[in-house]
């Protein structure tokens, strides 16, 4: 594990490269913030959001939590997302779970975790709500993957939900929703198929993306 002296070694070596690569990219980064992407995620350390998908500093807008999970009381979720679709414009927001991630197979097993439980009742509920999509004939690991696919999907429907996307889309604001998976094994992000534009879309794209994840 590093220290904090070699993080900030580390750190050092770091921008040194970039301004040998771009000399003038810090200048530009601190005058401006315009990105096109809102990512909401997993607080898992082994899921670097730009790293992922080879983007810059300041070309993501990041929300993270354990479970990537998006819920009306979360009044720190709702405002990340509000300042990214009202101020920062962004035209894309994408809800990334990942394979093996912890909150998930915690909520799944129902794993006592101390304060964290209440907040992965939120999983659960997913898990209740869509129990026909699980048999006793899967594995453990094929359940809590199937969990963390449907995690996704209900969590990027619950952003099409919120009053911030809706009134964006009212007002004829361009802006996407989508859902992804990331798998630890190979680097690689799954398109669970769910991506809504306008709220006309919805039903019929939730359905699609939900009968994919029941026949994979």
């Amino acid at each position: 594990m590093s220290s904090l002296p070699e993080l900030l070694r580390k750190n050092k070596e770091w921008s040194e490269g970039v301004r040998k690569r771009d000399p003038g990219f810090f200048d530009r980064l601190s005058h401006q913030q315009a990105p096109r992407y809102l990512w909401i995620g997993c607080s898992d350390s082994r899921v670097p959001a730009n790293e992922i998908v080879g983007l810059m500093p300041g070309e993501l807008f990041v929300h993270r939590n354990v479970g990537n999970i998006v819920v009306p009381s979360d009044l720190n979720c709702l405002a990340v997302l509000q300042y990214a679709v009202d101020v920062l414009r962004v035209e894309h927001i994408i809800v990334v779970g990942h394979y093996g991630c912890g909150g998930v197979e915690a909520a799944w097993k129902k794993s006592p975790l101390g304060l964290i439980d209440n907040w992965l009742r939120h999983v659960q509920d997913v898990a209740s709500r869509h129990h026909q999509l699980f048999s006793r004939s899967m594995t453990e690991q094929q359940s809590t993957d199937r969990l963390g696919e449907l995690n996704v999907l209900e969590q990027a429907a619950n952003v099409c939900r919120t009053t911030i996307v809706q009134e964006a889309w009212h007002r004829g604001q361009p802006l996407s929703v989508h859902g992804w998976i990331y798998r630890l094994q190979n680097g690689l992000v799954h398109d669970l198929g769910f991506t809504i534009a306008r709220d006309s879309e919805f039903v019929s794209m939730y359905d699609r993306a939900l009968r994919a994840i029941a026949e994979s």
